[in-house]
């Protein structure tokens, strides 16, 4: 079978990173994205990366917005992410995450640099900032309506499913799942979070993304290896530079 592709993983310090990476291997991952986001997960990104990931994220997400902070040193990596809006937890942060989203996707587009990008309770000004700046990349672990999922696709933009699709509640999740052409989804565990059912209350890692994989590929009524080999071809795609 077509190896998959997890495009969203964290690593955190203290990892066993060589034990992960064989445990995905094992279970037909084949190609990660080591996802950073703060100083922090951005040095475990690029360890993963030289411990055997494809591909590796760099950025300061909302949660970095009122923080002082290096400047950020894309020139490694194969994106800038991950960046984003989350207004769930930080409303009162508003300003500062659309200033500092601002600012990223200015970084990433001088970098030359697709994004990965997070955005919860954010809709309208996720828009309204992909409107002013122009940007290419994936919406990462999307949460949104089918009507959101849409305005994001007019944008050009690339949409990831992660294993909340497999959660009981999570019906619009699995609506906007059929609305993405084939030609645009993308799949990720967001691990170590957001393990999908059945590995759900455990602790996330690459291995599991077979599971939402099967899912999608049921929900989708897709031959998980064609579904696999799309998303896989897809993830090269995203993470090409110039393409």
């Amino acid at each position: 079978m077509t190896e998959l592709y997890d495009t969203h993983a964290h690593f955190e310090p203290g990892d066993d990173i060589a034990a992960i990476l064989e445990r995905a291997r094992s279970a037909g991952v084949g190609r990660i994205m080591a996802v950073g986001g703060s100083p922090e997960l951005n040095a475990s990104a690029l360890k993963a990366r030289a411990a055997g990931c494809a591909a590796v994220a760099v950025g300061y997400d909302r949660d970095q917005a009122l923080r002082e902070l290096p400047p950020l040193d894309c020139d490694g990596a194969d994106a800038v992410g991950e960046i984003g809006l989350d207004y769930h937890y930080s409303p009162e942060t508003r300003e500062a995450q659309l200033r500092h989203f601002a600012s990223q996707l200015e970084i990433a587009k001088d970098c030359g640099k697709p994004v990965v990008i997070h955005t919860r309770d954010a809709d309208d000004d996720t828009l309204g900032v992909l409107r002013e700046i122009p940007s290419r990349g994936v919406i990462h672990c999307f949460t949104g309506s089918p009507r959101f999922c849409r305005g994001l696709l007019d944008l050009g933009f690339m949409i990831s499913i992660s294993g909340i699709v497999t959660f009981r509640l999570a019906d619009n999740v699995r609506e906007s799942a059929l609305v993405i052409p084939d030609e645009r989804i993308l799949i990720e565990t967001d691990s170590p979070y957001l393990a999908p059912i059945p590995k759900r209350g455990s602790r996330n890692e690459p291995a599991n993304l077979a599971h939402t994989a099967k899912f999608l590929a049921d929900l989708r009524k897709t031959p998980l290896e064609e579904f696999a080999a799309l998303t896989s071809a897809n993830a090269e795609r995203m993470l090409c530079t110039g393409c």
